[in-house]
């Protein structure tokens, strides 16, 4: 193996070997670190990010209380689980589901039990 030496001041080599560090580093650990499984709190940006939505827009939708959120001193925070759930209750049923549903529902209107 080739060895190389240069003459350069330690204080110009750190901040290449602090890059060089935090490169490897994210290539070696996952790309989220659980951040699902750790339902850290979400600031207003960072919620507004998550969903997709501009910060005003966020406010309103506290405002309206159409989203779960926490208050601490004047700030908002947001779960992530409950922001996930939030958009989980906007999903649309399938035909198939709705059929089912209303199979169901006119079985047990007609006193029928299927179990």
């Amino acid at each position: 193996m080739e060895q190389v030496f240069f003459n350069v001041p330690l204080s110009k080599l750190e901040p290449i070997f602090k890059r060089w560090i935090k490169e490897a580093q994210r290539e070696l650990l996952p790309k989220e670190v659980d951040e699902q499984k750790e339902d850290y709190p979400l600031t207003v940006q960072e919620a507004g990010k998550f969903l997709s939505l501009a910060i005003p827009t966020i406010y309103s939708k506290v405002s309206k209380g159409e989203l779960p959120f926490m208050k601490r001193s004047k700030r908002l925070y947001f779960s992530r689980n409950e922001l996930m759930e939030y958009i989980k209750e906007g999903r649309n049923k399938t035909n198939a589901e709705i059929e089912i549903e209303a199979e169901q529902y006119l079985d047990k209107k007609k006193g029928v039990n299927h179990a």
